[in-house]
């Protein structure tokens, strides 16, 4: 009966939102009817509840790792997340494990779980330094330049590029049809600890780079099941926010990251006044504002998801949240059973503010009926 509840009330929500404002396009003219459909969908949806995501949720959690259908976000709730976070850091090597030690094997499999459920998958690279091997937090010399067309490691950068599109275009689902991927490319640019940052590229530099990236994963490799996620780290102002902005063409959300690593009446207070630039940008750009990457580690605060993080996402129009993965027994972002925030993040979830999968499945919003959980 729970369920069949959910699911009508579902429907409800979702087609009574086709009579809203005129959608927008994916970036991409030539983006897969399932990609089109999961950008409209996500169109109609905003304000009816923000997706909750969570990285590397149904590979590993705090005291387990590659358990089958596990989930420390579903142990605590009852219900997956709504969308799923990846990264495709190490592929470029022909590694068979990810940088978090997740077989790519697994991980292509837990993606296409997750999409079958009626889920949403997203993906950033932590790509090592093409100009020297080096990690992805190398800034020891100006990278961005030399990847460009004509720069001195443009042909390693390409040859890792192929190797990530050959991944990209294996994640297929049950009929053969390719799964949409929000694809988050050189996130947190506007830092200091990346070697695509703005302490190691000029505007232009990067621009030009993000530019040839998509065009040649949509052109040269066909990839047309990509969304394209910019997302910053530091800001104060829409020029800021803007600077490195590579155009509408090659963007279809707009985000940042924001951790609660100082006092939370600051997070709170800078994750607001964010959100309001964003919203003003994305409603003038036609974008979704998204916060891919959001925490507070350990959770050591009980009522943080329902007294801090949920009234000011309230506020906003904002498409997603995710938060970070659970590493370890002191690296984690999302409760798992017993931890001390885990009662308050059960009302979180049943919030109608906020969407987990339970309340996405029955959407539909690859524009296919999807019944299971």
């Amino acid at each position: 009966m729970e369920c069949f509840k959910v699911l009508i009330a579902g429907i409800l929500v979702f087609y009574s939102l086709f009579a809203n404002a005129q959608l927008f396009s994916p970036s991409d003219k030539r983006a897969t009817t399932e990609t089109r459909e999961l950008f409209y969908s996500m169109q109609r949806l905003l304000g009816t509840g923000v997706m909750f995501g969570h990285h590397d949720d149904t590979a590993y959690g705090v005291g387990w790792r590659f358990d089958p259908n596990r989930s420390d976000v579903k142990s605590v709730t009852g219900s997956y997340p709504a969308l799923y976070g990846w990264d495709l850091a190490k592929i470029e090597h022909d590694s068979t494990k990810d940088i978090n030690g997740i077989p790519f094997k697994l991980q292509k499999q837990l993606v296409k779980d997750a999409y079958e459920r009626g889920g949403i998958n997203t993906y950033c690279w932590h790509m090592d330094n093409p100009a020297n091997g080096k990690t992805a937090w190398d800034t020891t010399q100006h990278t961005v330049k030399d990847l460009i067309l004509g720069g001195a490691y443009h042909d390693v950068y390409v040859s890792w590029l192929d190797k990530a599109a050959a991944y990209i275009a294996d994640l297929k689902g049950s009929q053969g049809e390719a799964i949409p991927i929000l694809f988050r490319p050189f996130h947190e640019l506007t830092g200091n600890w990346f070697w695509w940052c703005k302490n190691t590229s000029t505007p232009d530099e990067f621009k030009t780079l993000w530019q040839f990236t998509v065009d040649y994963l949509r052109k040269n490799k066909k990839l047309h099941n990509l969304l394209i996620v910019y997302s910053v780290a530091d800001f104060d102002s829409e020029e800021q926010f803007l600077e490195r902005y590579p155009g509408d063409d090659y963007a279809d959300f707009i985000g940042f990251d924001n951790y609660c690593t100082k006092s939370v009446p600051y997070y709170q207070a800078k994750l607001d006044k964010r959100l309001t630039i964003l919203d003003a940008i994305a409603a003038r750009h036609h974008k979704l504002a998204c916060l891919p990457e959001t925490g507070y580690e350990q959770i050591p605060m009980a009522d943080w998801w329902t007294k801090v993080l949920l009234p000011t996402l309230s506020k906003h129009k904002v498409s997603y949240v995710m938060a970070w993965r659970n590493g370890r027994t002191d690296h984690y972002y999302a409760p798992y059973p017993g931890q001390a925030s885990a009662d308050d993040f059960i009302k979180f979830y049943s919030s109608q503010q906020i969407m987990f999968q339970n309340r996405l499945t029955p959407l539909g919003v690859y524009g296919r009926p999807n019944l299971s959980k």
